[in-house]
C-alpha cells in the first residue's frame, strides 16, 4: 500500500496531543488543591477521573474500532477531549472538571486504540517500528512541554503588564486567582484542530492484525481464567500506578516538604520527569538489543526505588534530583511488560491486549488511595505505596517466563 505522510504526520501530532493533555496533572495538582481547598483524598479523584476511563473503555475500544471504523473513533475521541476541555472552561468548578477530565480520559483511550493501527498502515508495515518509536519520543517532548506551559501560563495570565491579545483573551476566559484553567482553554484548541484536520483528511482503510483485533468475549473469559493474565494485568495496574504516583505527586510533594514553589521549580521537575523519561527509553532501545529484557526490568526498578527514596528522604536537593531521575528508569518498564506478557500466551493477543491497556486503571487507583492515606498519615508515608508498585514490578524480572524471548546481538569470542 502506497504511503501516507499526510496521515502519518497527523497521527504523530496526535501522539504529540494525547500526552499533551494527559501528564499535565502533576503540574496542576498544587493549584487545583488551592484553588478549591482540597484534601489529599479529593486531589486523588483527579487522576481517578482520568485514568479510571481507561479501564472502562480500553476494552470497549477495540470493538467500536472493528464496527465503525478508526475516522469515526478519532473524530469521537478528539470531539470528547474538546468537549470536557470547553465546559469545564465555561463552568470551573470541582464537580465539572471531575467530570471533565473522565470524558477527557474516555476520548484519550479511544484513540489509543485507533492510532497504532493506523499508524502501521500509513506508514508502512516495513517502517513500523521506527515510527512507532518516533511516535513515543513525540509523546514524550509533549509530557516534557505541556508543564513548561504551564508555568509560562501562570505566571502571565491574568497580570496587569502588557502582553499578547492571546494571553488578554486567556484573562477574559478563566476566572480571577485561576489561571491555571487556561490550561484548558489551549486543550480545546488543540482538540478543535485535530477535528478539523480528520475530518478534511482521507485515511486509509485498517485491517487489523490478529494481535491488534478485540477477539471475542470467550477469549477474554478464557484469559482471564489464567493466573498469569492476572500477574501481568496487575504489572500493568502497577506500573502506571507508579508513573502517575511520582509525577503527580512530586510537585505537591516539593511544596509541602522542602517549599519549593510549585508554579516553577515543582512544575519544572514535572516536566524534566517526562524528559528524563524519554531519555531512558532511548537507552532502554539500545540495552534490550544486548540484554535480558527481564534483567533489564530488574535493574531499571531497582535503581527506580533508590531514586525514589532520595526523593522520599532526602533533602531539598536530593528530593528535586531524586524524583525526576526516577522518570529514566520506569522508561523501559511499560513496553518490557506489555512484551512478556504478550509473549507468555500463545493465542488471543488482541484481547490480551485489551486486558493489559485495562490495566492502566492503576494509575486511577493507587493515587485516591495516596490520597486517602495522605490524609490519614501524611503524603511521605501515603507515597510509600509506590514502593509496592515497584517492588511488584520488580519481581517481574524474576518470575516472568515468556514462550519467546527478546532477541539480543550475541558477540562472537576471537578465537586466539
Amino acid at each position: 500500500m502506497r504511503k501516507q505522510y499526510g496521515v502519518v504526520a497527523l497521527i504523530l501530532f496526535t501522539f504529540f496531543v494525547i500526552s499533551f493533555l494527559t501528564n499535565i496533572l502533576g503540574a496542576l495538582n498544587p493549584s487545583v488543591s488551592i484553588s478549591y481547598g482540597l484534601t489529599e483524598t479529593m486531589a486523588g479523584f483527579l487522576p481517578f477521573s482520568f485514568f479510571i476511563a481507561y479501564g472502562i473503555m480500553s476494552i470497549p475500544a477495540g470493538f467500536l474500532l472493528e464496527k465503525y471504523g478508526e475516522k469515526s473513533l478519532l473524530l469521537g475521541g478528539f470531539l470528547l477531549a474538546f468537549l470536557g476541555s470547553l465546559v469545564f472552561t465555561l463552568f470551573p468548578t470541582f464537580l465539572i472538571f471531575l467530570v471533565s477530565l473522565f470524558v477527557i480520559g474516555t476520548g484519550m483511550a479511544v484513540l489509543q486504540v485507533v492510532i497504532n493501527p493506523l499508524l502501521r498502515v500509513a506508514g508502512g508495515e516495513e517502517n513500523f517500528a521506527f515510527t512507532s518509536v518516533l511516535g513515543q519520543l513525540i509523546f514524550g517532548m509533549a509530557s516534557f512541554i505541556s508543564p513548561l506551559v504551564y508555568t509560562y501560563l501562570v505566571l502571565h495570565v491574568g497580570q496587569k503588564e502588557k502582553s499578547s491579545w492571546f494571553l488578554e483573551v486567556l484573562t477574559t476566559l478563566v476566572p480571577q486567582d485561576m489561571s491555571w484553567v487556561s490550561m484548558y482553554v489551549i486543550f480545546a484548541l488543540l482538540s478543535l484542530c485535530l477535528i478539523i484536520l480528520v475530518g478534511a483528511m482521507a485515511l486509509p482503510p485498517i485491517t487489523l492484525s490478529k494481535e491488534e483485533q478485540a477477539g471475542t468475549k470467550n477469549s477474554y473469559r478464557l484469559l482471564f481464567r489464567r493466573k498469569t493474565v492476572i500477574l501481568y494485568f496487575l504489572g500493568i495496574f502497577a506500573y502506571v500506578g507508579a508513573e502517575q504516583g511520582i509525577s503527580y505527586w512530586m510537585s505537591k510533594f516539593l511544596l509541602v516538604y522542602h517549599g519549593l514553589n510549585f508554579e516553577t521549580v515543582g512544575a519544572g521537575a514535572v516536566a524534566n520527569f517526562w524528559g528524563l523519561m524519554t531519555v531512558g527509553g532511548i537507552l532502554g532501545l539500545v540495552l534490550l538489543r544486548i540484554l535480558d529484557s527481564r534483567l533489564v526490568l530488574r535493574i531499571f526498578s531497582g535503581l527506580a526505588m533508590i531514586c525514589l527514596s532520595a526523593g522520599l528522604f532526602g533533602d531539598s536537593a536530593l528530593s528535586l534530583y531524586g524524583f525526576q531521575s526516577s522518570g529514566f528508569f520506569l522508561s523501559v518498564m511499560f513496553p518490557i511488560i506489555v512484551s512478556l506478557a504478550l509473549n507468555s500466551v500463545s493465542e488471543y493477543h488482541g484481547s490480551m491486549a485489551g486486558i493489559l491497556m485495562t490495566g492502566i486503571m492503576g494509575g486511577a487507583v493507587v493515587q485516591l488511595l495516596i490520597g486517602f492515606i495522605s490524609d490519614l498519615v501524611s503524603l511521605k508515608f501515603g507515597m510509600l505505596l509506590v514502593f509496592m508498585a515497584l517492588g511488584y514490578i520488580f519481581s517481574i524480572g524474576f518470575w516472568a517466563k515468556p514462550l519467546i524471548s527478546n532477541k539480543t546481538i550475541r558477540f562472537k569470542k576471537n578465537s586466539a
